[in-house]
Parts: C-alpha cells; structure tokens; sequence
C-alpha cells in the first residue's frame, strides 16, 4: 500500500466523506457550504455520491471542504489555541 503523508484524504472512501459531513453540519448547512442541488433538493447520501462520481468540480468543493473542517492545524501547531483550551478544561 503506497504512504501519502501529504494527501489527507488518502484511504478515504468518497461515502466517508459525505457522511461525516452530514453528520457535523446536517444537509441543509452543507447546502449552504457547498451550493450544489444534491446537498439541497431531496439530499441522500447515495444520489450525492453519484453526482459527485460524475462531477470533478463539485466533489473537489466536497473534499475541500472535509478538509478544512477535519484535517486541519493540530492543537500543537498553534499554541494559543493549545493553551486556551487547557484553561477551559
């Protein structure tokens, strides 16, 4: 199996993607993210894999999207944030 340190959707299936977006923001706010008919109008998981199989753009939006909400900076990349939470705790 090839190692992709720099892909952090490496091993990610495209129905992981969509569900775990669904489950954090709800399809009515990933239609609001990410302004495409299958998120908005009727949304399930199955007909949105298909157009986004079908539709470069729209799943690279998707995929940007999963990454910023999900594989973004570690606490210990910034550590303000490190130390705020600590405090909140």
């Amino acid at each position: 199996m090839n190692v992709q340190p720099n892909n952090p959707l490496h091993g990610l299936k495209l129905e992981k993607i969509v569900t775990d977006l669904v489950e954090h923001y709800g399809w009515q706010s990933l239609g609001q993210q990410i302004a495409i008919n299958c998120f908005r109008s009727d949304p399930s998981v199955k007909s949105s894999l298909k157009f986004l199989r079908k539709t470069p753009w729209a799943r690279e939006k998707t995929e940007q999207l999963y990454i910023d909400t999900f594989c973004g900076q570690t606490e210990s990349a910034d550590p303000w944030a490190a130390a705020l939470n600590k405090l909140e705790k």
